[in-house]
């Protein structure tokens, strides 16, 4: 018992449980630490209904939320001194998950792929009891392959049917929530810029890390502008912003991203080489009539803001602070 390890000392004594939603009615033993008073409690957990709906249940008003993402480029770069451009396509394609820096690039992908088997195994399998796993293996790699691409659940109806299997609209709304809360994937809804409301219908998403693409899926230097776009959305949320789909009539912007009072809308872009390609992604930002900062993103290292529009280098957005 804690209380028997603890009970010659004096001041404030820290806990740290991690990983509690394993144990059953944790929120029992949290409750009865805090009503003592003289612990600081740190609790960890790899799922996202514990995260925020189960502590707002059992602790309400009574934790702080830290949200903890894989390694950030900026984050990398001060663990690995190596060219800034080479070590970017490392990080395109492993990911940022910390252990992989340990690792030569020829075991990366054994490390990667095991990390993955274990997270859906023990985290979206036997949480949720799912029994078809060939299901959820082509539901995800559907995602995979539509990282940055707009779909609904229907849409992964209408593409398993032409495999001859057949699924609810319902079971993959199902797989999907059970993929957000195991911190795998994340949803993201589009906004009407003009309406400023929420759209039902059509979602994009994108996965937590980068790197599990590359090992289940792989293609993530071939599909630069979907491993972009990937990377700069979980920057967002490590940053600190909120962050939807902007649809302006028949245009789309790929982030409106906000935080407290501060609002940014953001185009994402491999390389601006054509003119035609140019015209294509600045004229969605272009043709937004409010007063917030507007930002395009891409590889090109030739500063082509114009139009009050600011264009960033991917790495200068990644170790910088402008956004």
């Amino acid at each position: 018992m804690i209380s028997e390890l603890v009970k010659d000392k004096t001041g404030q004594i820290y806990l740290f449980f991690d990983e509690i939603q394993e144990v059953h009615n944790w929120e029992k033993l949290i409750n009865s630490y805090l009503a003592i008073g003289k612990y600081d409690i740190y609790i960890t957990g790899s799922n996202a209904k514990l995260l925020s709906g189960e502590l707002a249940t059992y602790l309400t008003g009574r934790f702080v939320e830290i949200k903890i993402y894989p390694f950030s480029f900026l984050e990398i770069l001060k663990n690995k001194n190596y060219n800034k451009k080479e070590l970017f396509k490392e990080y395109l394609k492993y990911g940022g998950m910390p252990h992989t820096l340990r690792f030569k690039e020829t075991e990366k992908i054994q490390y990667l792929t095991d990390l993955y088997n274990s997270i859906i195994l023990k985290d979206v399998v036997k949480r949720n009891d799912i029994r078809d796993i060939d299901l959820l293996d082509r539901i995800i790699r559907f995602i995979m392959s539509n990282i940055g691409h707009l779909f609904s659940a229907n849409s992964i109806v209408k593409y398993l049917k032409k495999d001859n299997v057949k699924v609810s609209v319902n079971t993959i709304y199902n797989y999907l929530s059970y993929l957000e809360e195991a911190c795998f994937i994340n949803k993201v809804n589009r906004e009407d810029i003009i309406g400023k409301k929420i759209l039902n219908y059509s979602e994009k998403f994108y996965l937590t890390d980068l790197g599990f693409r590359e090992a289940i899926y792989g293609y993530n230097q071939r599909d630069i502008g979907q491993s972009l776009e990937n990377i700069v959305y979980i920057e967002l949320l490590r940053r600190g912003y909120d962050v939807t789909i902007g649809k302006l009539r028949n245009k789309e912007v790929d982030f409106i991203s906000k935080k407290g009072d501060k609002k940014i809308y953001i185009q994402v872009s491999y390389i601006l080489a054509e003119e035609s390609t140019i015209n294509r992604e600045f004229e969605p930002l272009i043709k937004i009539e409010d007063n917030y900062p507007k930002y395009l993103i891409s590889t090109d290292e030739f500063d082509m803001s114009n139009n009050g529009i600011n264009h960033l280098n991917i790495i200068d957005f990644l170790i910088g602070d402008e956004i």
